[in-house]
């Protein structure tokens, strides 16, 4: 994308914030279903070294795509997609005679793979331990999807496990929920709690702590500080204990913990109906973006279209709220995850069941929701995907190209969606890269910038050079934060001082001006 920037940058910031939600949506690139004639479903996605992908979810087939089947009940089902989507890899079902329910799977360093979930499976098949109710189950597989190890984690309750994360030393700190209070479990504080257990790179359990209050608590999202701690999203219902703040019957509760698990600070948002938060990531300023679904409209909710909105909350870095906004229509929607871009907005991967509103393009009952904010979360684009009857989004995650991948249930064959193979299917769907995210701004190719993202030093390279030229630097809002004249064909530019973020460096020459992006990470 290039622009004149002879009016400076005041102007292209204007153009910029005026024309975004004219802006085109990523279009898709290669969408594929998978699974057999009974119910399977995409609950997890990621983009594999090798360039190829990833995804996990359950199946209760036994014929298609699947093999293997255990019990005629939900199995974890793995399959392994080549770099177009076109071809499996390889595909694999795990659990026991019961059922399994799958929630994250996630590449670990030595380029296998580790799946988080839960099972109500006794010592059958690749269960080989049950506590009692749904036990967390962890399963440890290769880069060719052969079992390493498993573990059950929990007590004679009710036991889940929602997200995981590899830690630099192998290890491994998971999220998630317990009612019990025996067993793995210590220190329930009443119905349901949230849950955290870190463990070995074997599967050893090395510590757990539960968090919350006399009422429901749970932990959907984790991940790591760059204090080595620990950033948690989820939902409580109590009002006492560890939580404080409660303004209605479900809230997001957002909850900082240190490297071992001691509570450093938390916050409940919403209002007094219900609101969910099902995902958290780590902003470039070190605050926090959070999103979820809320069906309130006051106390921090404003805006609710209707029903379950999405709802995206930004918070500093010791939990202030910094803003929040709804998206929907009249209808029911939620977000089950939330990426920052590389042009400071955000990426929102949600479902919904509207055609109204800011909801464009619905093929049906229910869609695959995609929606890119801005920093200050405006709209800038939004893709239904999906047919008839219904398709669900359960996942989303950024691709290296600039581009996204999306997973999750679909029951439909016609619109977007091809080859179906009876009741629901797995679906993935590939789109193209975004040009917001990826595009750099500049009107002239005689300028280049690297490393970029910069951390500590920026260079300039330029093909013309005069003593008269200088350079600015202008955050997202066009002010101006740095001058230097240029030295040369070559210019070292010092950004140890600038935070993490956005800006725009300006070279000047006279009454011409050149302006590039680049990232501060």
């Amino acid at each position: 994308m290039k622009l004149n920037y002879n009016l400076g940058i005041l102007f292209f910031v204007t153009f910029f914030i005026n024309n975004i939600s004219n802006a085109q949506a990523p279009s898709i690139q290669w969408q594929k279903s998978l699974g057999g004639s009974l119910y399977d479903t995409g609950k997890s996605i990621q983009k594999t070294t090798d360039g190829g992908y990833i995804v996990a979810g359950e199946t209760q087939s036994n014929d298609g795509d699947v093999t293997g089947n255990h019990s005629g009940e939900n199995d974890f089902w793995v399959v392994k997609l080549n770099s177009d989507g076109g071809v499996i890899q390889w595909k694999k079902t795990y659990g026991g005679i019961s059922n399994e329910f799958l929630s994250k799977i996630k590449q670990t360093t030595d380029g296998g793979y580790i799946i988080a979930g839960y099972t109500d499976s006794g010592d059958s098949g690749d269960v080989t331990v049950n506590h009692g109710g749904t036990d967390g189950w962890i399963v440890k597989i290769n880069a060719s999807g052969q079992l390493l190890w498993q573990i059950s984690i929990g007590g004679t309750q009710s036991d889940v496990l929602t997200d995981i994360y590899q830690l630099s030393d192998g290890s491994y700190i998971v999220s998630g929920g317990t009612a019990s209070n025996d067993g793995d479990v210590t220190g329930n504080h009443g119905i349901f709690d949230a849950w955290v257990i870190k463990i070995s790179a074997t599967g050893v359990l090395q510590w757990q702590k539960v968090y919350g209050g006399t009422n429901f608590d749970y932990f959907s999202s984790i991940k790591v500080t760059t204090d080595g701690g620990y950033i948690l999203a989820g939902e409580t219902q109590s009002n006492n204990g560890d939580v404080s703040g409660n303004h209605g019957t479900s809230d997001f509760w957002i909850v900082k913990i240190n490297a071992t698990g001691v509570l450093q600070w938390q916050k409940t948002l919403g209002g007094t109906l219900n609101d969910y938060a099902y995902s958290i990531e780590k902003t470039s300023d070190g605050g926090y973006i959070t999103a979820g679904r809320s069906n309130s409209n006051n106390g921090n909710v404003t805006g609710n279209k209707g029903f379950d909105d999405v709802w995206v909350v930004k918070l500093s870095a010791s939990g202030v709220l910094q803003w929040q906004k709804t998206y929907g229509g009249t209808s029911s929607e939620g977000a089950n995850s939330i990426h920052q871009t590389t042009d400071g907005g955000y990426i929102i991967g949600a479902g919904t069941f509207s055609d109204s509103g800011d909801v464009i393009g619905s093929h049906g009952e229910g869609e695959f929701w995609l929606l890119k904010i801005n920093n200050t979360g405006t709209i800038q684009w939004q893709k239904a995907l999906g047919g008839i009857p219904f398709d669900y989004a359960k996942d989303m995650q950024k691709t290296t190209d600039g581009g996204y991948i999306l997973t999750g249930e679909s029951a439909s064959n016609d619109g977007d969606v091809t080859g179906n193979h009876g009741s629901s299917d797995c679906w993935v769907v590939k789109l193209s890269p975004d040009a917001l995210a990826t595009n750099t701004f500049n009107n002239s190719t005689n300028i280049s910038l690297f490393p970029n993202p910069a951390k500590e030093n920026l260079t300039l390279k330029i093909e013309f050079f005069t003593p008269s030229q200088e350079i600015t630097i202008t955050d997202i809002q066009g002010k101006i934060i740095h001058t230097q004249k240029v030295e040369g064909f070559t210019t070292s530019i010092n950004t140890r001082n600038l935070q993490k973020g956005i800006y725009f460096l300006n070279l000047i020459d006279g009454t011409q001006k050149t302006t590039q992006k680049f990232i501060i990470d």
